[in-house]
């Protein structure tokens, strides 16, 4: 299978993700006929996305206590009562295509990037959420930090266009709100800065960069468009557009680039604006 184009992301735009990923699919099942039946199960035997959605979330985390086809009769009411979720996945899709250059196909992502299939369940879980549904939330919650090492809380809020790379260790507190456009690497942290209730979670802007190991932590803003430095350790607020860095956070470079998160270009100025935030 050769490297997708750089365009990948646009023609699934334009033309819709399902007709790629099924064609991507297809393409697949014969180049190599040991996945076929993979393939069929999980793509092409399915009428659309969110059909081929709900099958591949209950494959993942359907269990000795939750059946297979519980899950899926979960996600497909999910999916109906609120069709924004399976619009979320689209553009995440969309997302990994434009910001991953390891990416081939649409297919990579659907069946093995662990941080689109965690995202697509954690929404099934905020849905379950927002119907008082706690326990079941939670049970999909513990499944998916089981299998995927990312533990998001059902009462956290997700944009959309959202692209967790790599995914291990990532870890997502109760009142956190992400906003569109996110792009996170792995072992990033929005977390309290104690035993507080209530409100306690960062809320992270349109189109933010947060680097691999990032730690945001406590009620604060990060602001649309900023740059979180890898390793850094945030606890005051981020001012749009700026980049921060280091332990504890400082301003480096303010304005940033326009669009981080789409370009994902971690490195940091050579001149530099040094304040404590």
């Amino acid at each position: 299978m050769s490297p997708a184009s750089p365009k990948l992301a646009v023609v699934a735009a334009e033309t819709g993700v399902w007709p790629q990923l099924r064609a991507a699919a297809e393409t697949a099942a014969r180049e190599e006929p040991h996945l076929g039946s993979l393939l069929n199960a999980t793509v092409l035997s399915h009428k659309d996305l969110a059909s081929a959605l709900s099958f591949q979330i209950a494959r993942k985390l359907g269990d000795a206590e939750l059946a297979t086809m519980s899950v899926r009769e979960v996600c497909d009411d999910a999916f109906a009562a609120d069709p924004a979720i399976v619009a979320a996945a689209e553009r995440d899709l969309i997302a990994v295509a434009e910001r991953d250059p390891a990416i081939r196909t649409l297919l990579q992502p659907f069946l093995y990037f662990k941080g689109f299939q965690a995202l697509q369940a954690a929404r099934v879980a905020h849905w379950l959420w927002g119907q008082s549904r706690e326990t079941l939330a939670f049970h999909f919650q513990s499944r998916m930090s089981e299998l995927f090492q990312i533990d998001i809380h059902p009462g956290a809020t997700l944009g959309a266009g959202l692209f967790l790379d790599h995914g291990t260790g990532i870890v997502i507190g109760e009142t956190a709100v992400v906003g569109d456009d996110v792009s996170m690497l792995h072992a990033v942290t929005l977390g309290g800065t104690g035993a507080e209730r209530g409100d306690r979670h960062p809320k992270i802007g349109k189109g933010v960069l947060l680097g691999a190991g990032a730690k945001v932590l406590g009620n604060i803003v990060v602001g649309d468009y900023a740059k979180v430095a890898s390793g850094s350790v945030v606890l005051k607020p981020v001012p749009s557009g700026c980049t921060v860095a280091g332990v504890p956070a400082r301003v480096v470079n303010c304005p940033t680039e326009a669009e981080p998160a789409r370009t994902m270009d971690h490195t940091l100025a050579d001149v530099v604006y040094d304040f404590v935030i």
